[in-house]
Parts: structure tokens; C-alpha cells; sequence
């Protein structure tokens, strides 16, 4: 860490006494290593450390704060502070070692109040302004006032019951005389304990109105107060919500503003977006994300170093995935559309003549709609299960955006020419990171698919192979998929979406396992979906992002590969949608290392070398690859022409809902509500939508119906059966899923869709 801005000005202006509730003072605080310390105004109060720029900015500006409770306090040398709470660090740094020492006296000592103060109170209030004295004076005089007045009525009570009591007695007794003379006795006592009755409710009246005179004058000051905070959290909330815009709009101007800053020196070739990114942040004025997170959190787990003829360049995992590598023929974006290609082996593809695919469609319609108006009243529920406007869909079924996992069918067909099986790993991996591609702008939601509803998607003739979705659940909903190729291999998958709506972010959990065989060598590999987040639900504009961990195995040899999505953290350095893995054998010696970025490419680097060193600022040990130069393996494809006016499509999924002669009858291509939608005619296609989910409700109302009939008469009942998969339980995973039985394609070419349902 540099060692810039020492010689500034003063580190610390005149400040109370440590130990005080406030302490104020300059410190130089590490921002990023283009400009190292700089000078900022620190301020600690109330178990806070808030820092601004300048003394000026404290009225309108913060820069920054740590809560004192849960952070951690450390000294690296003379000068030095490093404080870290929740995720977050501050590198900080006093002029001499006198004004170091004192910062951190008052930092324990107000660490140590903060805790007292969180553990005191239950409601965990420990970050409001504490009352003043002449209020909480006020509210203690007013607490024992009203205990006096409670006091008072209770005896009033007492008293009640008791002359209440003595004064039933002597009705009691005026009943039972027979003497007259006795009786004007009774009569005068029972007139004395009336009035003493009556006196003492006369007091209990007085005192309920006393404390009713006083409760009412402090209800009127609550009202006012709850009213003022009232108006403070609203005016908190549109504050938020004007940030939130305004982050919006920076954001969007910052991804349209060219690469390289201007006066900049022309970068290498070899340099991509995302490296260029990084070169304009450092060379910005001030990098507000830096100020607010100064220090590299999450370290790679592993080190890689590339080895070259000359000299050894170390390279982190971002900038390996930075790096282009690779020769001109590992990645051909030409491939999916140019005939007659030639492979990494030098053997020419077979020529086909291609049939003509569209290449747009209908430009979305530009409808304003309040997504929070209608997604309000369904946090917490299965997102299948919420009525949805097709406003928020695209003109595409979930069936169809599974089969979009095709779209680089071209590494598997590559796989299946490997000899060997870790280079074959190196290429399932690349594909199973290859199907997020296609999601980085695609925040609307896909259709529904209809129970028993069908995607076929042929490209035997193009590409070597078929593809056939079928869904076969609708609660909780599931697909099955079934993929065979002529050029060697097969996939199959049952997905199931388990999403939930959380308010702020809708989660999407695909549940189920990706299995695909290699016919030539019988390598059987399966791996699973990551998670995916849409963020931005309520304020802000939409966006998605991947994370978690994916394992692929090939059962064969039991090698296997570990994928990491690393969530997006506005504070970190890393690329963002960053990807990296190894590739190992059974022994777990790993053989490639695998980085990249899951919205545009992934590289392979062939280990030669590894070792093991310690961290010296964590003490965790941490692998260290040599490596040979990084080959790309896969590059997305470039979105079509005005992609943003149809829905972010790619160049396949503009074909996937393209109409085709002889599919079958419970094709997607065929719905009528999905259809109209694409046409842009979307008050039509909500009011079909409307129908066919009430359509296929009264199917499963009748089902239902008739499932009763049959227990009631002791009979079986077989629910319902998909038409095209069957369940059967793998002998690799153990589990139950459904796998196709065969018949699609022959009924195809008979053209007999006598069996389907009519679901539309």
C-alpha cells in the first residue's frame, strides 16, 4: 500500500478529549493506488465514524460510515488504522503516532459504549439520536403523574367496594325490621354510608377526569410527533427513491460514454471492454465506489502464472479473462451461420445448404406499466401461482428459453471430437456457462407453458440435431428436454423453476440435473443450474445477475470441474458476471483452469505447475498455477440489429417462435396469446391469456373431479401422464425424472397428432 500523503497538512484539527461523544479530526484515508491517501474530515459520534471531504460537506454529503458495534479495529504499524465492518474496509492513517494513539482510544471507547448500548436496549435502537435530557426529564415527570393518578383510582375503588359492601348490609337489615322506631334508626345510618358512597364516587369521577384531561393533552403531542416522523420517512423515502434514479441515469450514462478516457494512450489489441473499464475508473477524478470501499475483500482462491519463453508475467483470474489468448480458429463466430467451416482438427464441417431463418420481428410496443401496483400484494408466493399481464412477458415460452441452452451447440459438437476427456471437460464446461449469455439484458418473464404443451425445434439439417421440450408438471412446474445430435452426443434435462418474489429481487432457483452422454467415448456428464436474481423489482432499471457454484462430473472417469458465478458487488474490483474454475481428475490434481465472464467469453489454461504459499495479510494458504497461454474456448455471439426494440433477442431466439409447417398440434408456436403478443397486439393477447389459464383450471378441476369419483368407489386413478417422457429413476443420480420415451418424431412424419390433447 503506498505511503502517498504524508507530508499534507495537519492529520488532525482541534478535537474534545477521546472518550467524549464526539471526535472530530483529519485523518488520510487510501482511496484506490492511482492517487493512494487522501485527506478527509472524520467524524465519530454516537458509536458512528462518518468521514466527508471537506468540513463544508458535513451538512449535505457522506461519504461513508462504519457502525463501531460490530466493527473490528486493528493497527498495522506507527501511523496506521484499518477498520472493517460488514463487508466493508477502511485503510486510514494519522500524522504522527501521538494523534494515531488518540484516534484509537476514542474508537475503542465509543466501540465499547456502542455495545453497551446495543445490548441495553432490546428494540435494537441503538443507531437513533439519543433523547435530550430536558425531554427525557419531561417524560419521567409526566410517567410519574400518571402512576399517582393510577394510584388514586385504585383507592377510589377500594373504598367504592367497601361502602358499597357495608351499605348492601344495611338494606339488607331495613328489610328485616318489624319495629318502627328501629327502622328510622336503620334509615338514618343507611343515609350516612349513601353519602359517604357518594362522596367517594364524586372523587373517583374528579380523578378520572384529571387523568383523563392529562392523557389527552400528551395523546395531541404524540399525534404531533408520530405525524413528524411520519413525514420524515416519506420525505426518507422519496430522497431513496430520487437516489435511486439519479444512480440509475449515472449508470446508464457511464455504459454509453466511450472506453478509453480521452487523451489516453491507444490501447493494445489484445485489450477487451471490460479491462478498457477498468482503465477509465482509475483515471477518473475521483472513483465515488472506491471512497466507499477502498480494499480488495475477497481474494481469488487461486494465483495463476503464465509462463513465456522469456520471463514469467503473473496474472490475476481477472485479468486471465481479460486477456483474448488463443489462436484465431479456437472460437469461429462464423460457425452458426457460414457452411463449410473447418474444426480445431482441420477437417471441413459438410456443406448445407441453410435454410432462411428470420431475422426479426415485431418491435415491442412502448406500454408503461407499475410492475409494484400488481407485484405488491404477491411477496412470498410462487411466482407460477401470480396472475401476470403479458406487459412483463416476452413473446417466448419457457419451453422455447430452454431450448435456448442450443445456442453454442457448436462445443459440444467440438467435445465430441476431443480424445481427451479433460480438454472434453474444458468444452462442457464453456457450454454450461454459455446458456447465461443469452439472460444479461432478457429481464422479461417467458410464458408459462400450458400442461402437456410442446416445443419441437428441428435443425437435423443445419446443425445435426433435434431438440423436443415437453411440460410435464404444472404445480410446481417442470419441463423435460430431450436433445440427440447426429454429430455424437445427447442431453437431456428436467428442470423445475422454483422462484420467489422478495420484494426488492425476484429469485429464481432452477431445481433438476443436466445430463449429457458422449456416444463414441460413453462419457455420462451431469451438472445443475445456478441461481438467478432480477434485481431492481420496485425502483430502478431491471437487471439479472448469475451466482453460485455448478459441479460438473463425468461418471465415467469421475473427473470434474468446480464453476464459480461470483454475485455482482457494486463495491468490488473483480469483472463483473465473473466466472472461473479447474478442471481436475479423479485425484483431484487439477489440469485447466478455466476464467472468463458469463455474459462474453471463457478461456482455458493448461496447467504445467503448481505450488502452495501462504497469505500474509489473511494466513490463508492459497494455490498458485503456472500456466500456459489462455485459449479462448467460447465468445458470445453479437446481438442482431436493434435487438434492444425486440426484447434483447438473439439471432436463434428471433427463430424460435417462427411458424413451421407440421409441428405438433400443442407446439408453443401455435398459442394464441404468445402469438398475438409477438404481433404486438397485446390487450388481445392478455384477454386470450385470460383464457387459456381458465381453460386448463376447468382441465384440472375436472381431473381433480374425477380423481374423488374413484376413491370413493375404491377404484384406482391414474393422475395425469405427460404424452412424449415418461419417469424413470437414473442409475447415476438416484433420482426420479422424466426422460423421453420416443414416438414425437415418428408422429411427426406420419403428420398423426391424433393422441394430444387440444390445450389451445
Amino acid at each position: 500500500m503506498s505511503d502517498q500523503g504524508k507530508g499534507s497538512a495537519s492529520a488532525s484539527a482541534a478535537a474534545p478529549a477521546p472518550g467524549s461523544d464526539t471526535y472530530k479530526g483529519w485523518l488520510f484515508k487510501w482511496t484506490n493506488y492511482l492517487k493512494g491517501y487522501q485527506r478527509r474530515w472524520f467524524v465519530l459520534s454516537n458509536g458512528l465514524l462518518s468521514y466527508y471531504r471537506t468540513q463544508a460537506e458535513m451538512a449535505h454529503t457522506c461519504r461513508g460510515t462504519i457502525n463501531l458495534a460490530t466493527a473490528h479495529i486493528d493497527t498495522e504499524d506507527a501511523c496506521n488504522i484499518v477498520l472493517s465492518s460488514g463487508g466493508r474496509t477502511y485503510h486510514l492513517k494519522a500524522s504522527t503516532e501521538v494523534e494515531r494513539q488518540r484516534w484509537v482510544t476514542a474508537l475503542e471507547l465509543a466501540k465499547a459504549k456502542a455495545i453497551r448500548m446495543m445490548n441495553d436496549q432490546s428494540d435494537d435502537s441503538g443507531d437513533d439520536e439519543p433523547t435530550s435530557q430536558s425531554d427525557r426529564s419531561e417524560i419521567q415527570g409526566t410517567l410519574k403523574t400518571l402512576v399517582s393518578k393510577l394510584d388514586d383510582l385504585s383507592t377510589c375503588n377500594d373504598l367504592i367496594a367497601k361502602h358499597g359492601a357495608a351499605l348492601q348490609r344495611s338494606l339488607s337489615e331495613l328489610e328485616g325490621l318489624r319495629v318502627p322506631v328501629d327502622g328510622g334508626e336503620k334509615i338514618k345510618a343507611v343515609n350516612e354510608r349513601a353519602t359517604l358512597f357518594r362522596i367517594t364516587s364524586n372523587a373517583m369521577i374528579n380523578a378520572c377526569r384529571d387523568f383523563l384531561d392529562l392523557a389527552e393533552s400528551h395523546s395531541r403531542r404524540w399525534q404531533r410527533a408520530l405525524q413528524y416522523e411520519r413525514e420524515q420517512r416519506s420525505h426518507l423515502e422519496q430522497t431513496i427513491e430520487q437516489l435511486a434514479k439519479q444512480h440509475n441515469s449515472l449508470e446508464r450514462a457511464w455504459r454509453e460514454a466511450p472506453v478509453h478516457a480521452p487523451n489516453a494512450p491507444s490501447a493494445p489489441t489484445t485489450n477487451t471492454e471490460g479491462s478498457g473499464r477498468r482503465l477509465k475508473e482509475e483515471a477518473s477524478d475521483e472513483d465515488e465506489d472506491t471512497e466507499f470501499f477502498d480494499a480488495m475483500e475477497d481474494s481469488p482462491a487461486f494465483i495463476t502464472v503464465t509462463a513465456t519463453e522469456g520471463t514469467q508475467h503473473r496474472r490475476s483470474q481477472s485479468s486471465l479473462s481479460g486477456a483474448s489468448g488463443g489462436q484465431p480458429n479456437d472460437w469461429n463466430q462464423e460457425d452458426h451461420v457460414c457452411p463449410g467451416s473447418t474444426d480445431t482438427s482441420g477437417r471441413e464441417l459438410q456443406q448445407v445448404p441453410r435454410r432462411r431463418r428470420r431475422s426479426h420481428i415485431t418491435q415491442k410496443p412502448n406500454y408503461s406499466l407499475n410492475l409494484w401496483s400488481i407485484m405488491k400484494n404477491c411477496i412470498g408466493k410462487e411466482l407460477s401461482k401470480i396472475p401476470m399481464p403479458v406487459n412483463f412477458n416476452e413473446p417466448l415460452s419457457m419451453l422455447q428459453r430452454l431450448t435456448e441452452d442450443l445456442e453454442y451447440h457448436e462445443l459440444l459438437d467440438r467435445a465430441a471430437r476431443c480424445e481427451s476427456s479433460l480438454e472434453q471437460m474444458c468444452f462442457v464446461a464453456a457450454f454450461s456457462v454459455s446458456s447465461y449469455s443469452t439472460t444479461v439484458h432478457r429481464t422479461a418473464k417467458p410464458f408459462n407453458p400450458l400442461l402437456g404443451e410442446t416445443y419441437e425445434l428441428d435443425r437435423t439439417e443445419e446443425f445435426g440435431y433435434r431438440s423436443l421440450c415437453e411440460q410435464v408438471s404444472h404445480h410446481p412446474p417442470a419441463a423435460a428436454h430431450h436433445v440427440i445430435s447426429q454429430r455424437g452426443w445427447t442431453l437431456w434435462q428436467e428442470i423445475t423453476i422454483a422462484s420467489k418474489f422478495r420484494g426488492k429481487y425476484l429469485s429464481i432457483m432452477p431445481l433438476g440435473a443436466i445430463h449429457l452422454h458422449f456416444h463414441s467415448s460413453g462419457n455420462h456428464y451431469v451438472w445443475r443450474k445456478v441461481t438467478s436474481t432480477v434485481h431492481n423489482i420496485i425502483v430502478g432499471k431491471l437487471w439479472i445477475d448469475q451466482s453460485g457454484d455448478i459441479e460438473i462430473v463425468n461418471h465415467k472417469t469421475k473427473e470434474a470441474c468446480q464453476l464459480k458465478f461470483s454475485p455482482y458487488s457494486y463495491f468490488s474490483r473483480d469483472v463483473p458476471r465473473k466466472v472461473t474454475g479447474v478442471v481436475a481428475q479423479s485425484d483431484g490434481q487439477a489440469h485447466y483452469i478455466l476464467s472468463g465472464t458469463w455474459d462474453d467469453k471463457i478461456e482455458s489454461a493448461k496447467i504445467v505447475q503448481s505450488s502452495r504459499r501462504g497469505s500474509s495479510t489473511e494466513g490463508k494458504q492459497k494455490t498458485v498455477y503456472q500456466t500456459l497461454s489462455p485459449k479462448l474456448l467460447w465468445k458470445k455471439y453479437p446481438l442482431p440489429e436493434n435487438a434492444e426494440n425486440m426484447y434483447f433477442f438473439s439471432a436463434l431466439a428471433l427463430t424460435l417462435n417462427e411458424a413451421e409447417d407440421g409441428v405438433g398440434t400443442t407446439d408453443s408456436r401455435l398459442r394464441p396469446d404468445q402469438r398475438l403478443m409477438e404481433e404486438g397486439r397485446w390487450d388481445e393477447a392478455n384477454s386470450e391469456k385470460q383464457r387459456l389459464e381458465e381453460k386448463q383450471r376447468a382441465v384440472r378441476r375436472r381431473r381433480e373431479a374425477e380423481a374423488t369419483d374413484a376413491l370413493d368407489e375404491g377404484k384406482e386413478f391414474e393422475g395425469y401422464q405427460p404424452l412424449w417422457f415418461h419417469q424413470r429413476r437414473d442409475s447415476i443420480t438416484g433420482e426420479t425424472n422424466f426422460v423421453y420415451k420416443g414416438g414425437y418424431w415418428e408422429a411427426k412424419e406420419k403428420q398423426d397428432w391424433s393422441m394430444c390433447a387440444e390445450i389451445f
